[in-house]
């Protein structure tokens, strides 16, 4: 049994997941968090938030996230990938700095007008 704190909305509800059971959730307010229990211990995902490169700014770094969630276990090398990405002023936001993040679909988008 694992025991996690459900991060969908502010209520932060503690949840037991029955990893033996089908990973039946309990502790949990809404359906919406049976399904992130459940997707937590089988297939975590998480969107990132980082920064690149930009030249032609007032600033030197430009704010980006992933426009989805991508697998956990990416997380590392998706960073890696932002090293060689460097922006040139202007930027806006929802631009995207790098398209189809090894090849899940997601795109590091701009968050911030430069």
């Amino acid at each position: 049994m694992k025991e996690l704190v459900c991060i969908v909305c502010p209520r932060g509800c503690r949840l037991k997941v029955d990893e033996e059971n089908g990973y039946a959730v309990t502790g949990n307010s809404c359906p919406k968090g049976a399904e992130y229990g459940k997707k937590e211990l089988t297939a975590p995902t998480r969107v990132i938030t980082s920064t690149v490169k930009i030249s032609g700014a007032a600033i030197a770094r430009c704010p980006v996230k992933t426009d989805r969630a991508i697998p956990k276990a990416m997380i590392f090398d998706a960073m890696k990938l932002l090293d060689s990405v460097e922006l040139t002023s202007p930027v806006k936001t929802g631009d995207v700095a790098l398209a189809d993040v090894l090849g899940t679909g997601a795109n590091f988008v701009v968050t911030r007008d430069l």
